[in-house]
């Protein structure tokens, strides 16, 4: 059993190492946490001592085997609840992440195993993200963002990288939604922005959002 804060960094730890796919520095953590570097010190040091991180001052932090089934845990909570609050409490997907971010920490095992059967089992939350099983398995859904695709090239637009209510509602606001088949027309050598195109309209966004925006089936 562990506390909050303490889920929250082995959460926040796992979503970092997965993306950049090496240890994490203090000065990240503490970025992404908007804490300070030396609070998220003294936490890592908690963790190192219940074997949840390999911590070496200077070089980084990464999740053991025990700190990873942890984390994968908290994600699987937190997915399953977003999932429930957009089908049966018709909540809009950029109204649920601060929700299920309380939801999260539920401790009973029992109410989580019940609230998976209830839903049926999903594999993806309402933003594309694989929801981990009672195992910490996940499917494989392999996409691309958009700074990796070339001018012409076009896929299907399945998740975010940022589920935060802020973006989620900046994209209401451009009108673009997951299942969009969404089409690189150019890029600005100037500032990297992009043109794209979905079937009902064209716009503008730039080299930080196209690189938010996960794709598959692209061609």
């Amino acid at each position: 059993m562990y506390s909050q804060a303490e889920e929250n960094y082995l959460k926040t730890i796992y979503n970092l190492e997965s993306r950049q796919g090496s240890e994490v520095s203090t000065n990240l953590i503490a970025s992404k946490t908007n804490t300070k570097a030396s609070s998220v010190t003294d936490m890592l040091k908690k963790l190192s001592a219940k074997n949840l991180v390999e911590y070496k001052k200077y070089q980084g932090v990464h999740l053991t085997e025990l700190g990873r089934k942890s984390a994968l845990k908290v994600i699987r909570k937190h997915r399953l609840w977003e999932s429930f609050l957009v089908q049966k409490l018709n909540f809009k997907w950029d109204e649920v992440h601060d929700i299920a971010e309380q939801l999260e920490h539920v401790k009973s095992e029992v109410l989580i195993e019940k609230l998976d059967a209830f839903l049926k089992f999903p594999k993806l939350d309402p933003h594309g993200d694989p929801i981990p099983d009672a195992h910490g398995r996940t499917i494989l859904n392999k996409t691309v963002v958009i700074t990796e695709m070339k001018i012409g090239s076009s896929g299907v637009f399945v998740g975010v990288r940022d589920s935060s209510s802020e973006f989620l509602q900046y994209l209401n606001k451009k009108n673009l939604a997951l299942g969009d088949r969404i089409k690189v027309i150019d890029i600005e050598p100037f500032d990297g922005s992009y043109h794209i195109e979905t079937r009902t309209h064209r716009l503008v966004i730039t080299s930080s959002v196209a690189d938010n925006l996960c794709l598959k089936n692209v061609k």
